[in-house]
């Protein structure tokens, strides 16, 4: 019987110091208390309560935890009444103080988060509340962080999740909206148009300015090759005139080397006033050397005026004999043209007279 007593007892100890080995996990916290009074917090680890003596007070999580209040209502400076909700992220970092430091803390942090965003708003105006939302998180997180330090939180983020504001405001604002919608839709067609006849204009100008440098480019080539053609066709003809001007000298140095007599020079005289008399002038002025032409003619052997049935023009023939040398001439007139040439006979010989003409 006794050794039943002892076998119970050994059992209900070893349960009892069982039951009082404590494993404590990552990122926990457990705060121990001793006859009542705050004794330790342990941290992750194995850890043995004094049975009857010491209890754990509180377990406290050690990660970043989210709270996420339902919208309130608030009333900005401007007495426009809107629903916000909001969001906290914090971290509780002395878990001493969360547990002593005040009654429901996430009770006390939903008061305090709804209380520090009614002052904020109403400090604001409606406007400047849709269009602050980073100035107010961050006012937010200063004031909870600041107010919940007592409490060992550590306020980390404060986001505004919703700002609802009422029906017919948001009416107001989807037609402000639109209208500002339009306005800008008005102002990039009117500068898509803009745009567009600067390109047509700009386009024009440079198919202008290509056109106008195409002409001048065409004009001073066609000018070019004028002058090319003027050049070319003035070195033709110096170069025919000194074909020309060669030639008779060569002929004049010919004729200097076979010493001509006078009658061959007034035979040549007569024949470049045959080449004159082949011209259109209705005058001839011959020279004084020349003037004494009639007087080598020793009288008119034949003058024939014969008209040509064919054409209706008179010819007239005339056959002048040098007095001194008695080379025959003929010469032939029609109208206001003729021709003076030497007489030649079947062998092409000049015909000569050897009997004197009288006057």
């Amino acid at each position: 019987m006794e050794w039943i007593i002892l076998l119970i007892l050994i059992v209900l100890v070893l349960v009892i110091i069982v039951s009082n080995i404590n494993v404590v996990q990552q990122s926990r916290a457990y705060v121990i208390e001793r006859l009542g009074a705050f004794s330790k917090v342990w941290q992750v680890g194995i850890h043995f309560k004094v049975p009857f003596i010491e209890r754990v007070a509180k377990k406290v999580s050690l990660k970043e935890q989210v709270l996420d209040y339902p919208p309130q209502p608030v009333i900005t400076k401007d007495n426009v009444t809107m629903q916000i909700d909001t969001v906290v992220y914090f971290q509780i970092t002395d878990p001493k103080l969360y547990a002593y430091g005040v009654e429901h803390p996430m009770m006390a942090m939903e008061t305090l988060t709804a209380t520090t965003l009614r002052n904020i708003i109403g400090d604001l105006e409606l406007d400047q509340t849709l269009t602050s939302r980073d100035v107010i998180n961050t006012r937010m997180r200063a004031i909870l962080d600041e107010a919940t330090d007592p409490w060992g939180i550590k306020v980390n983020r404060v986001e505004l999740k919703n700002i609802l504001p009422p029906q017919d405001i948001q009416n107001s604002m989807e037609k402000q909206m639109k209208a500002e919608r339009d306005r800008r839709q008005a102002i990039l067609q009117a500068e898509g148009a803009k745009h567009s006849q600067i390109l047509v204009a700009e386009g024009e100008k440079e198919a202008a300015i290509l056109k106008a440098d195409a002409e001048k480019q065409a004009a001073i080539l066609r000018a070019e090759a004028e002058k090319e053609s003027a050049i070319l066709k003035a070195d033709g003809e110096a170069q025919a005139i000194r074909a020309v001007q060669k030639a008779l000298a060569d002929s004049l140095e010919m004729l200097n080397e076979k010493a001509p007599n006078d009658q061959v020079i007034k035979l040549k005289a007569l024949e470049a006033m045959q080449k004159i008399a082949d011209g259109k002038a209705t005058k001839i002025i011959i020279p004084s050397e020349l003037q004494g032409l009639a007087g080598m003619a020793s009288g008119i052997v034949e003058s024939v005026k014969v008209l040509d049935e064919g054409s209706g023009f008179s010819w007239q023939r005339t056959i002048w004999v040098d007095r001194e040398t008695g080379v025959n001439y003929l010469w032939v007139a029609s109208g206001y043209g003729g021709g003076l040439t030497v007489l030649l006979d079947r062998d092409g010989k000049p015909v000569v007279s050897s009997l004197p003409i009288s006057e």
